[in-house]
């Protein structure tokens, strides 16, 4: 899947007469489909928007999902039920077009850069590791702080960065999130001493 064409191939497969359930889009996507998950999934969470915990069940499944890179497979293995979900109606009509948008802005200035950086195993599970840090941050963060919107912004810059086969937006991923996790622990430490 080369980076100059990924905008267009999710447009078609929004738009595609298939059904949207999760194991169409991994079939669709087969090698990328760890990272298109991850982006889909954390893409709500990286929202500034209070979302009363619904994400908690995205950042688990993330979670879920970085174990089993860290653990060397390949391709994705969920439950068949989790398999035939449907992807959320708003998700394919409102926040995947914008999303959309800003595939197409990234797609202009990202390139392959040390691309095989980025898929040997070693870094396949490293990056599977820091992705699972990430949102486990972003789902310890305290409800309606706002807090998780960092971390869960660093794994959809990550997750991009794998679908564009670019270490350095990568790196500005990691450094996002990092950010984040940093404020999740100082405010966190804060309110801990309040209390």
């Amino acid at each position: 899947m080369a980076n100059v064409n990924f905008s267009q191939q999710l447009q078609d497969y929004l738009k595609g007469k298939k059904p949207k359930t999760l194991q169409n889009l991994i079939d669709n996507f087969a090698e990328k489909s760890f990272a298109i998950m991850f982006l889909l999934l954390m893409v709500i969470p990286a929202l500034p928007l209070p979302t009363g915990g619904i994400t908690h069940v995205f950042e688990i499944i993330v979670m879920l999902l970085a174990l089993e890179l860290i653990a060397g497979r390949k391709s994705i293995w969920l439950p068949k039920k989790w398999r035939e979900l449907n992807l959320p109606t708003k998700l394919q009509t409102s926040v995947l077009p914008s999303l959309l948008k800003l595939i197409r802005k990234i797609e202009k200035y990202s390139r392959p850069r040390l691309s095989r950086a980025l898929s040997n195993s070693v870094s396949v599970r490293i990056i599977g590791l820091i992705i699972f840090v990430l949102t486990l941050f972003a789902f310890l963060a305290p409800p309606f702080s706002g807090l998780d919107t960092l971390p869960s912004l660093g794994v959809v810059i990550i997750s991009m960065a794998l679908i564009f086969e670019d270490l350095i937006l990568s790196i500005v991923g990691i450094i996002v999130g990092i950010t984040g996790v940093g404020l999740v622990i100082a405010l966190g430490r804060l309110v801990f001493q309040l209390v």
